[in-house]
């Protein structure tokens, strides 16, 4: 038999449950406030209140129509007004501050890209490759892989991944001391894509791989290999790091069977600490070039090298560069604006003009160049299918008298440099 105190507590159970309910509905009709106001404003339906309008610093003021100001072609303006920097304020009032806009000389389309563009970008996702058109956020990526045909569409493929083991303070490609591993299909994947576009002329690239015992130097050498197995009339460019001075792994590349092995100094000798990964000097890279041309003879091969302006280099330390560049048997050099990828990067110190550029051009072919590409928006592998150097290739390749390479490099010489300055260099 229960207890009579267990029969207590069922029978007021439901008398709770009662009680519990009618204080809830009390207090959602009724609520006390510490401060009850004499007069209380009607509450609003839903429907008829519109929401708080969150406060910004940008003015509700139309200047132009979207149509205006997708179609309207500027106006040219004068040299003196071009080259003058302009600034503009952004952000709240509360803290505004001043940013240098870029010149209208470096101001590029943005990359909609064509078929051409469409067509590259998908064979590189499909077969898992990279590029350093868009590891380094070049600004020339509409105009490269949106050529008029497959012949003028050029591409700058980055082997050995995208994540490279040095940190140079100018450079936007991902940074980490242990990389994934290489991927050994990746020779295959590259001589593959390649021979599907039809080019005539490409550029290979790679990481730093300081983790690998050879720095990637046997792949890179793999790479070319296959690419002319498969398509023995395309040029090859290699553009390769360092490998920590080690010539016999430069050696292995430049025996590769490659047509032109080019490495940069990107800067100044006085600023490469300050610019370049602490692990690369502008000695080392000099070795490099240099050990290239005994390997291959002084015309077997076109070696080439670009730098940087705009990093705070002064006018006697870039001449400095190019007679130690020139005196280490460099055939090619290249000069481009420095162009900041973030606020991590280094800030730009100057925006050299067109007129600078050229200048430098036409002081570096003075100290017998072979050629020189300069301006504003000049990359070292930028537009490589139509560049000079091209010229040159096909041009020893094809004369098989007695001419010295002298006379032939005159000749390509006179070919295209007008077309070279018209394009803005290779």
């Amino acid at each position: 038999m229960a207890s009579p105190s267990v029969s207590l507590n069922r029978m007021r159970a439901p008398v709770q449950r009662a009680i519990a309910s009618a204080s809830l509905s009390a207090s959602a009709t009724v609520r006390s406030y510490a401060t009850v106001p004499t007069n209380t404003p009607e509450p609003s339906s839903p429907s008829s209140s519109k929401p708080a309008r969150r406060p910004t610093y940008f003015k509700d003021t139309t200047i132009a129509s979207f149509d205006e100001f997708v179609s309207a072609k500027p106006s040219p303006l004068a040299p003196g007004e071009a080259y003058q920097l302009r600034t503009a304020e952004v952000g709240p009032a509360s803290n505004r501050r001043t940013i240098t806009r870029l010149p209208e000389w470096l101001k590029t389309p943005i990359p909609a890209g064509n078929d051409n563009y469409k067509r590259i970008k998908a064979d590189l996702r499909g077969l898992g490759l990279h590029t350093v058109c868009e590891e380094a956020r070049c600004p020339n990526i509409s105009e490269c892989w949106g050529g008029s045909n497959k012949n003028a569409a050029t591409a700058t493929i980055m082997i050995m991944g995208d994540t490279c083991t040095r940190g140079c303070r100018f450079c936007s490609v991902k940074t980490n001391r242990k990389p994934p591993p290489l991927d050994p299909h990746e020779p295959e994947h590259v001589a593959e894509a390649l021979a599907r576009w039809g080019l005539g002329y490409v550029v290979l690239t790679n990481v730093n791989r300081d983790d690998l015992e050879d720095g990637g130097s046997r792949h890179f050498a793999e790479t070319i290999r296959k690419i002319k197995a498969k398509k023995p009339s395309l040029l090859v460019e290699a553009l390769t790091g360092d490998f920590w001075g080690d010539l016999d792994m430069v050696k292995v590349v430049a025996e590769s069977g490659l047509d032109v092995y080019a490495h940069n100094v990107e800067t100044v000798e006085e600023l490469t600490p300050y610019v370049r990964d602490r692990r690369a000097s502008f000695k080392t890279s000099l070795k490099v070039l240099e050990h290239v041309k005994k390997v291959r003879g002084q015309d077997g091969i076109i070696t080439k090298t670009s730098m940087m302006l705009g990093l705070g280099e002064q006018e006697h330390e870039v001449v400095d560069a190019l007679k130690q560049i020139r005196n280490s048997g460099v055939d090619v050099v290249t000069f481009g604006q420095y162009m900041r990828p973030t606020k991590r990067h280094l800030q730009v110190e100057k925006y050299v003009t067109p007129e600078e550029f050229e200048m430098w051009r036409q002081r570096a072919l003075d100290m017998g160049f072979l050629y020189v590409a300069s301006g504003p928006l000049v990359r070292s592998s930028y537009k490589a299918g139509e560049s000079f150097i091209e010229n040159v290739l096909k041009k020893r390749a094809g004369e098989k008298g007695s001419t010295g390479v002298a006379g032939k490099l005159s000749d390509a010489i006179t070919m295209t440099v007008d077309d070279a300055i018209k394009t803005g260099g290779a």
